[in-house]
């Protein structure tokens, strides 16, 4: 008497049908997901468990395996294997735990001369000590253990991300004052295009020392089609110097005040605020946003602005907090666009080419605005 199945029979919708035939004849699909796919399409189409172990050249409990668990779990879950509790853990918590507080220490604080951690030096401090700390485990740790345990809990001390100290304990009302200034200039940009007059000029102002004179000592090989895909310069090279960038951006207009001078200190400030002095009308007051810098507040410049009484008001951004600034914006692209690898033959080479391309913006000025946190600025717009 035949062997009579007392198993379902296997129920497969078109689409997956569909599913199953395309699989079956994949040429990229991993070998077991396109033999469960042969599996089911057989059994679907009445063939018995023996006859489709040797038509596929497997084993008949393998057939078994694979229908059944389409039948408890669905198609695609017969496919896929199905998840499994995995090896345990060699390393316990505990161990996991103390591995990542050394982590979060610096090598030095344990006798190595390195300032990071790396994962091997990491791992021969854990094999060294861990018995003594009770984690006779971790003994044989390696490198790539420590690399997976560091990642779980996203640690990566082999790293250095930048942070900016608040220094200043008046940071708070400081920085406040200043997005009020950028506030009133979004105020003043309203009234302008509403046609009205407008009494005050808003700059943004700041020095950008130390730009560097560099002249190659041998010339640049330029790019070759199908050649060379990149300018080649030889390592040496010339110094003729550095220049100091004193500039400010009128944040309603866009316009750029420059002055490129070797030095930074009073005089040349003062000469830039005479040049402000004299650009705009008499009638307007000149709100400067700047830092701290010493020049800035100096009793030669203090003389200075006692010869020009109510002309200029300066807000002064919170010490370590240039990044307020809303010229740092334009320095920062200055420094990626324009200055990046210039080779120059001479200091007078570079003021020219400082000079064109500060020109050059004012020509088509751009209007910078302040976004970040204005939103949560507290307090209404004072009066400046």
């Amino acid at each position: 008497m035949p062997f009579l199945s007392t198993r379902s029979k296997l129920q497969l919708t078109e689409k997956e049908i569909e599913y199953l035939t395309s699989l079956s004849i994949s040429r990229t699909k991993p070998m077991r997901e396109i033999e469960r796919a042969k599996i089911l399409l057989l059994t679907y189409q009445g063939i018995n468990d023996s006859k489709i172990a040797e038509k596929l050249g497997t084993n008949r409990q393998k057939v078994i395996r694979c229908i059944k668990k389409a039948l408890a779990y669905g198609i695609k879950e017969a496919i896929d294997d199905l998840p499994r509790s995995g090896k345990p853990r060699d390393i316990t918590a505990e161990a996991r735990a103390w591995i990542i507080s050394i982590a979060c220490m610096k090598p030095k604080d344990f006798g190595y001369p390195h300032e990071l951690w790396t994962h091997q030096l990491l791992a021969k401090y854990i094999q060294k000590n861990c018995v003594a700390m009770g984690f006779p485990e971790a003994s044989k740790i390696s490198s790539g253990t420590i690399s997976k345990i560091l990642g779980a809990s996203n640690i990566k001390p082999h790293k250095i991300s930048s942070y900016i100290h608040r220094v200043d304990p008046e940071f708070e009302s400081k920085s406040v004052l200043v997005l009020h200034t950028y506030k009133k200039v979004e105020l003043l940009k309203k009234l302008k295009n509403e046609g009205n007059d407008i009494d005050i000029a808003i700059v943004s102002c700041d020095e950008k020392p130390g730009i560097q004179a560099i002249g190659n000592k041998y010339p640049d090989l330029m790019p070759v089609a199908g050649e060379y895909s990149t300018v080649s310069r030889d390592y040496e090279y010339k110094r003729f110097g550095t220049l100091s960038l004193l500039a400010g951006i009128d944040l309603l207009t866009g316009i750029i005040h420059y002055k490129i001078h070797e030095k930074h200190r009073s005089s040349e400030f003062i000469e830039f605020l005479k040049e402000m002095d004299s650009y705009y009308p008499e009638k307007l007051k000149i709100v400067v946003i700047l830092d701290n810098l010493r020049m800035h507040t100096s009793k030669e410049t203090q003389k200075y602005l006692e010869t020009v009484p109510q002309r200029f008001q300066f807000v002064f951004t919170p010490k370590h907090a240039s990044w307020l600034n809303i010229i740092e914006s334009l320095f920062s692209k200055m420094t990626r666009s324009m200055l990046r690898g210039i080779r120059v033959s001479s200091k007078n080479e570079l003021i020219e080419r400082i000079g064109q391309y500060l020109d050059e913006i004012n020509e088509m000025p751009v209007i910078f605005k302040w976004k970040y946190k204005m939103d949560e600025m507290p307090g209404s717009i004072e009066s400046l």
